[in-house]
């Protein structure tokens, strides 16, 4: 194979925004021998070349099409990013450090840029972060939810922002706004960063967006059982560099009285495999788990839902005994979810959209757990839509001089707030 047939295989995967297995997959050849395209040690057919043509000139013709560039960051399997995508979005920039959920993101999203890890290597340096319209970021939620305080209160650990590991994650976030002062952010947490250490997380964040970096910030408490049959209430936090018309409070949500049930998501009997249903020895120890917190008066414990209930959260601890959402098997114990279930449960899997898992059921549960709602993101990014074109249309607005957001500054901040 010529050198400049070797050069064309290779550009043209990279154009149609494909990995070596992605293509392999797509002209029906092995990973070896598209190893061998790509290296010039064989010459590929014309009809896989015509593919990959055709393949590239759709992604082309879809890039045109793009109404702005966003990032994702603390991305987990891209449920934002299937958000903003479904409004005309492209994504220029991923970062996202837990090596199997960028694994699942590789295998959903075909991209011509590579998935950077820690986010701390670019809030550094944010001129590695390309320009952007949009900065979406779903930063780890631990520190600030309910279970994660609970947990570290226990161990006698800090928590929120005097964490050292994931609570100050914001705050690089904060940089790279600081930085490269996108129109548009979106932040997305769970609902008890609101209320968590009386209000003054929430404050001091409030502080950094508004005061330090100068954003109109609103925000909003949005539960998913309009969407999908489970009930997971979500902070979003939006930003806009400039004035806008957007009202967050105003927004009417749909009613949840006619939402779906988990029955729509459900797979056949015949397609779970056993291996989801409860043994008899975990099944004891959940009731009798139970039973004992009941008799305390309170409601911890495994719950059983049917086809026409609606779920509990899911958690990124449901791979551990899933007590809390089991699945009613008449005449059996009951079951864990599928992660098939748990993928359309979220909202990532659904009629017109399979969305591949190849990880382990572990890891798979622990990613849809942290995941967002997709049908939820997809809400809130059309009803921002024609705010964030109204937003590109004001122009790029200067990065005021010397902004950024330090540690010691959010230290001192902290120091006043509880002095």
């Amino acid at each position: 194979m010529s050198r400049h047939g070797q050069k064309s295989f290779a550009r043209l995967r990279k154009q149609a925004g494909l990995t070596l297995d992605d293509a392999a997959r797509l002209i029906s050849v092995s990973k070896r021998t598209a190893y061998r395209y790509e290296k010039g040690e064989s010459l590929p057919s014309e009809l896989a070349m015509r593919t990959l043509r055709q393949q590239a000139n759709l992604r082309k013709n879809s890039a045109l099409e793009t109404n702005f560039r966003f990032i994702d960051l603390f991305a987990g399997i891209g449920g934002l990013r299937l958000g903003f995508e479904s409004i005309g979005g492209r994504c220029v920039f991923t970062s996202e450090w837990d090596k199997s959920s960028r694994e699942t993101y590789s295998l959903n999203f075909r991209d011509n840029h590579p998935i950077g890890g820690d986010i701390r290597e670019f809030s550094a340096k944010p001129e590695k972060i390309p320009d952007h319209d949009i900065l979406l970021a779903g930063f780890p939620c631990q520190p600030f939810s309910i279970a994660g305080v609970s947990k570290k209160n226990a161990l006698g650990r800090p928590h929120g922002f005097l964490c050292d590991t994931q609570g100050t994650l914001f705050f690089d976030t904060a940089q790279i706004i600081a930085h490269h002062r996108p129109p548009v952010f979106v932040l997305e947490n769970v609902k008890n960063l609101e209320s968590h250490d009386k209000g003054r997380t929430f404050a001091t964040m409030m502080h950094v967006l508004r005061e330090e970096l100068g954003y109109h910030v609103q925000y909003r408490i949005i539960s998913s059982e309009a969407w999908v049959p489970q009930k997971r209430a979500r902070i979003f936090i939006v930003g806009f560099r400039d004035q806008t018309d957007f009202d967050f409070s105003s927004l009417e949500l749909p009613s949840a009285e006619n939402g779906p049930k988990l029955g729509s998501i459900l797979q056949s009997a015949d397609e779970v495999d056993p291996k989801y249903t409860l043994t008899p020895r975990l099944w004891e120890y959940l009731q009798n788990y139970k039973a004992k917190h009941q008799a305390k008066g309170n409601g911890f414990g495994c719950s059983v839902f049917g086809p026409n209930d609606v779920a509990r959260t899911l958690s990124a601890r449901y791979y551990k005994d899933g007590s809390e959402i089991l699945i009613e098997q008449p005449g059996n114990r009951p079951r864990r979810l599928t992660p098939r279930e748990c993928a359309r449960l979220m909202g990532f899997d659904r009629e017109g959209r399979e969305f591949r898992i190849e990880v382990s059921d572990t890891q798979a549960y622990r990613q849809f757990g942290n995941a967002v709602v997709v049908p939820v993101v997809e809400f809130v990014a059309q009803a921002l839509q024609p705010h964030i074109a109204a937003a590109l249309t004001k122009g790029n607005s200067s990065r005021p001089e010397g902004i950024t957001v330090s540690r010691d500054s959010v230290s001192r901040m902290l120091a006043v707030s509880h002095g």
